[in-house]
Formats: structure tokens, sequence, C-alpha cells
């Protein structure tokens, strides 16, 4: 997997990524977009989503401050790049937590081809038709294999599935890519699950493997966090010095550091 060439591919490319996403996180999502090589555009109204996606490499559609009207845009522009071959991303954020949101999850997943799922174990076992608990959008336990729940519901959405978390699992149904890369701090900065949606989106945007493309997301992603926690004082200097790691992050060091392993699963 050349993940040095697609971080090289998505800079020359700089793919336009159209986010339906949340309040909290909008800022920090677009910013990471930007620094990764994507050009973010943030456009929530249902009169403008759908022509606004037809300008797009991907589209990302993260539920993390869900309303009924932006359920609606979410469809509206996902329908139109199911129409025109744009890939899209979708974060359930709080599937699990609330019926709205978990109902609006699975609607989502049912009336529009999803091309990547990004969540964390909570979220994505329920999805799966698991159990989990989840508090507010947190992961906190997980019954069951989650690569098992993880894969199985790949398979039913034939879609590829990325679990964020201490180690991250990305699986099609059939092959499972477990990446190593990362660190604690992570978990310490609000919005870096949905930092890494966006990431995903910028490199589904060039290439077809929705795989490689979590994949390949995700170890960048994870190696500019390694790289910037060793400067910080704490998580308020660790999302600074993220920002600036992955701006001027170095495909070749990314090549010498990626950690990932894979296995057949079916």
């Amino acid at each position: 997997m050349d993940i040095a060439g697609m971080l090289t591919k998505v800079r020359e490319k700089r793919p336009l990524v159209h986010h339906i996403t949340n309040m909290v996180t909008a800022s920090e999502c677009a910013n990471i977009t930007l620094l990764a090589g994507g050009l973010p555009v943030m456009a929530h109204a249902p009169e403008e989503t759908a022509e606004m996606v037809a300008h797009a490499g991907t589209l990302v559609l993260n539920i993390g401050t869900l309303t009924p009207a932006q359920v609606e845009a979410m469809l509206s522009a996902g329908k139109r790049a199911n129409e025109l071959g744009v890939p899209i991303v979708l974060d359930p954020v709080g599937a699990g937590a609330t019926t709205l949101r978990s109902v609006s999850a699975r609607r989502l997943l049912d009336e529009l081809t999803i091309s990547i799922i990004k969540g964390n174990a909570a979220e994505t076992a329920i999805l799966a038709g698991g159990a989990a608990e989840i508090k507010g959008v947190e992961s906190l336990a997980v019954s069951g294999d989650i690569a098992a729940l993880a894969a199985a519901l790949a398979r039913a959405k034939q879609t590829v599935v990325a679990v964020t978390g201490a180690q991250d699992i990305i699986t099609d149904g059939h092959r499972l890519i477990e990446v190593s890369n990362g660190h604690p701090l992570m978990a310490a900065v609000v919005g870096t699950g949905c930092m890494s949606a966006s990431i995903i989106g910028c490199f589904a945007a060039v290439t077809d493997n929705r795989l490689d493309a979590a994949v390949a997301a995700l170890v960048v992603f994870n190696v500019a966090a390694e790289l910037a926690a060793p400067q910080a004082a704490g998580p308020a200097s660790f999302k600074e010095r993220l920002f600036d790691e992955l701006y001027r992050l170095e495909p070749a060091v990314v090549t010498a550091r990626q950690k990932i392993t894979e296995r057949v699963i079916s």
C-alpha cells in the first residue's frame, strides 16, 4: 500500500471535501482538511447541499450535533453524491446515545450508498447490531469482538468500516488492517475523531480503493500525532503541534513510521 504516494496525490490534487458536520468541531475539521492537502467547504443549507456536492471530491457526513433538518440536508447531498459517483464518508457520532442519532444513522445507511463508515468502537458495534455502552459520544464498552462486528457491518452495507481507538481497525469485510500508530494525547483533544473523518475524506477523493484510503488517512494523521506529542506540554499545545506536524509531514517519514498489519478474514 503506497501511503506516501497517496499523501502526495492529495496535496497535488487538492480535492474539495464537502462537510455537513457538527458545530462543535467544524473549525477543526476545516483546518485539518486544509493541512492534509484538501480544500474544505462547510455547506449545510438544504437549498445548496446538492449543488455544492456536485463540485466535491468527497462528501463527509457527521451527525455530532444533529437536527431533523440536517438529516434532510444530508440525504439531499448524499443522493446527489451517489448519482455523481462522489464517495461519502459517514461519521455516526453518538449513534446509540439517543433515538434520534440511532435512527438517523441507520436511515443514512439505508438510503445512501456509503463508501466509508468511520466511528468509535461503541458506535460501530451498535450499527452492526451488537451491544455497547456509550456515554454522550464516548465509547465506554463493547460486548463482543469489535473486529468481527466491524467486518459484519462492512459486509452488510458493502462498505469500508474504520474503527478508531487506541489501535485503529479498518475492514471491508474480507480484509482487516490494524493501524498501531498514534498517541494517547489524541483522546484528550475534542474533535480528533471528527478530524480523522475529514482526512479520510481527502484520501477517498484520490483513490477508488476505499480500504486503502481509510488506512492511509489514519496512518498519516496518527504519525503526525506521534511527531507532535513529544513537543507538547499538554492537550492545548498538542493540538497546535498536531496541526503543524501534519502540514509539514514528509511522505518519506510516513513510510518510515507506518505500523500496519493485515489479515484476511473471509
